[in-house]
């Protein structure tokens, strides 16, 4: 359990990325693209948890097409704020075979983890996969997956909010931030 203290004074060292209206926004773009893209199929959307449950939360709710829903957790992170290797708590179901699948998680930061869950998927028999992320890092380096669907690009900061946390943290936020000094 962390300390409360200690928790207020990471909020009040961090600075806004993203305000509620601005994700707001930006989750409304995003369904309205996916709806366009996915009007005539019936997919299989894949949350990945726990990042992602804020940003599907909202997003699922406007999409206006048949689907049917499940989750995922894989994770590169957990409690840490640099990732390590893959960690599949729960793994894909079968009933991605034939599927065409969307993914939606929390964010694309240096691709690894989407890579290796659409890598996971295809190899399990899908038809095709797409992602769809609320915020995508901006990075030098090349990336070995791109988002078919991005809520907000950010700069290359530890960001937490809508789902992303810090050490465990502060998912509930409305707002994206970031940890000053990253």
């Amino acid at each position: 359990m962390a300390d409360l203290k200690a928790s207020w004074a990471f909020l009040e060292n961090s600075d806004l990325v993203a305000g509620a209206d601005q994700v707001r926004a930006a989750i409304d773009r995003v369904a309205g693209e996916i709806q366009s893209q996915f009007k005539d199929r019936y997919p299989l959307v894949l949350v990945v948890m726990g990042g992602a449950v804020v940003f599907a939360g909202q997003l699922l709710p406007q999409l206006r097409l048949p689907l049917d829903l499940d989750y995922i957790h894989a994770t590169r992170y957990g409690a840490a704020t640099q990732g390590g290797s893959i960690d599949w708590r729960v793994p894909p179901p079968a009933e991605v075979r034939g599927r065409a699948v969307l993914v939606l998680d929390d964010i694309l930061d240096g691709g690894q983890t989407m890579a290796a869950i659409r890598d996971r998927l295809l190899g399990l028999g899908a038809t095709s996969f797409h992602c769809a992320v609320l915020v995508e890092k901006h990075l030098e380096k090349k990336k070995p997956i791109a988002a078919d669907f991005v809520g907000l690009a950010i700069p290359d900061r530890f960001v937490f909010g809508c789902g992303m946390d810090a050490k465990g943290m502060w998912r509930n936020l409305p707002e994206i931030r970031a940890m000053r000094g990253s």
